[in-house]
């Protein structure tokens, strides 16, 4: 299997990373990357690219590929609705349209988030900023599958690179095994993530393409 990540980068992006490297199965590991990341391993290799929102100039680089996991996103904190459709839609829609332009069977996993709104029509400007992205990928032409975890308990060393998010995982990792007993379904870990985003590739676009934190955790734990 050969796939390219995008984010590769941010806490969910490496618990992907740690997944794919750790998997036979997967025997080449794209990173798509603004800065190098210069991963020591024999399956990686990494592309820098500047401008996200047109991946044309690296066309070239991204065909023969099995799966594409695009794990980049900001939080909306702090940012208009402008600032944030830039990151979320158009960065992702970018990366969509030409990875999707020559891999015929490509598996397209797009990480939304819990709460997303579908309808694009709601209150909450993430929610339909993240639902519009996921309606426009799931229309595309490949296997689009939509990731919405709630929250995400980092694993492995796996770091947040929003400083607000590190603060929040250090003041609440005691409390994630209480969460994952009373709440299940709102709880989840980087590796299941990771190992989720594998399965689903070999679906080849079969089951649901909306998956929550119960299909991420049965799927991450097989």
């Amino acid at each position: 299997m050969r796939v390219v990540i995008f984010g590769a980068s941010g806490m969910i992006g490496q618990g992907v990373l740690r997944a794919c490297l750790l998997d036979d199965s997967v025997t080449d590991v794209l990173l798509v990357v603004r800065s190098p990341l210069n991963v020591p391993h024999p399956k990686v290799r990494e592309v820098v690219h500047a401008d996200f929102t047109d991946f044309q100039a690296i066309r070239d680089e991204l065909t023969g590929l099995d799966a594409c996991f695009f794990c980049l996103g900001v939080s909306s904190a702090g940012r208009d609705e402008a600032a944030y459709t830039r990151v979320t839609f158009d960065y992702t829609l970018a990366a969509a349209r030409v990875v999707g332009a020559d891999n015929p069977a490509l598996t397209f996993i797009y990480v939304s988030g819990q709460g997303t709104d579908s309808t694009e029509k709601g209150r909450t400007m993430w929610a339909r900023v993240k639902g519009r992205t996921e309606n426009a990928l799931l229309a595309m032409d490949f296997y689009a599958y939509m990731f919405r975890p709630g929250f995400i308990q980092p694993l492995h060393g796996e770091v947040s690179r929003t400083g607000s998010y590190r603060v929040l995982y250090r003041l609440t990792s005691w409390a994630f095994p209480v969460l994952r007993r009373l709440a299940p379904r709102h709880t989840t870990t980087t590796e299941h993530l990771g190992l989720a985003m594998l399965a689903v590739v070999e679906q080849q676009g079969a089951g649901p393409r909306v998956l929550g934190n119960e299909d991420i955790n049965r799927l991450g734990s097989r």
